[in-house]
């Protein structure tokens, strides 16, 4: 039996999302159906305004309602460091911490040759271009993934950036708080042995 073709569009929809498989999908199609009408229609209007009132800043690539966003319009941030992250989603990570009061640039992405994603699909030029008219830059934080594609952008971006004497670092890596040292594999012990720090 084939499902009406409202849920199977509704279905079909969910399954776009990542994560969601089919039966996640079936699901949330027949939450859907059993919400208040109002519910729905507040639903729809949510997603309907993300996609017309969300734009990139101009300045470095989050996610925002203004142009240029709020943390770039900060002057009380500390201009001289910017931290370079894939995605928008990883600022409000970074923000819930509060312990990095600079600025961000979002690359939207990283490296990945498999996935045909080299520099000019990323925003690398807006970078650059920041980083040769503002003086008061001083320092690049790459804090792409630990993944061998955030490892080969950041590789890339350090080559890129440090000619121009600004400092670049790099987020370290290592054993997260509470794991045990022999469930750790190789890759991770060798980080943070490197990026140990004095007591």
């Amino acid at each position: 039996m084939q499902y009406p073709e409202p849920i199977a569009k509704l279905i079909d929809s969910f399954m776009r999302l990542p994560g969601i498989g089919h039966k996640t999908a079936i699901r949330l199609a027949y939450f859907v159906v059993d919400m208040n009408k109002d519910d729905v229609v507040k639903f729809s209007s949510a997603l309907k305004e993300t996609k017309d009132k969300l734009m990139y800043c101009s300045i470095c690539g989050n996610l925002t309602d203004e142009d240029p966003c709020v943390i770039c319009r900060d002057k009380t941030r500390d201009q001289s460091t910017v931290l370079v992250v894939e995605q928008p989603r990883d600022i409000m990570v970074m923000e819930k911490m509060k312990d990095y009061h600079g600025l961000y640039h979002v690359l939207n992405g990283v490296l990945s040759p498999i996935e045909g994603k080299g520099p000019e699909d990323l925003n690398i030029k807006s970078l650059i271009k920041r980083l040769q008219s503002d003086e008061a830059i001083k320092e690049i934080i790459i804090a792409t993934n630990a993944t061998p594609e955030g490892e080969a952008t950041a590789m890339y971006l350090s080559r890129l950036v440090k000619p121009a004497g600004i400092k670049v670092t790099r987020l370290a890596h290592g054993l997260s708080v509470g794991s045990d040292i022999e469930y750790a594999d190789e890759m991770t012990l060798s980080r943070a042995v490197s990026g140990r720090t004095e007591m």
